[in-house]
């Protein structure tokens, strides 16, 4: 059981994650940061698409969960 729960998690996360990179990728982040940061907002930036993505599929996964016992 845990091994499905773990392989429906990691087939959304490579779904996901490409997802979320794309979408973020609209935002110009370095505005926010002081000048010459760019080291700094880059890790800001893969912070926020870490944890939209690890929100996004445990989510999804805890919808569809749900979903199918109702």
């Amino acid at each position: 059981y845990l091994s499905r729960i773990m392989t429906i998690k990691t087939i959304l996360y490579i779904i996901i994650v490409p997802i979320v990179i794309w979408a973020f990728d609209g935002i110009n982040i370095n505005v926010i940061f002081k000048k010459n940061r760019y080291y700094q907002a880059r890790i800001v930036y893969l912070i926020l698409i870490l944890c939209t993505s690890y929100l996004l599929v445990n989510f999804f996964y805890d919808f569809t969960t749900y979903t199918k016992i109702v």
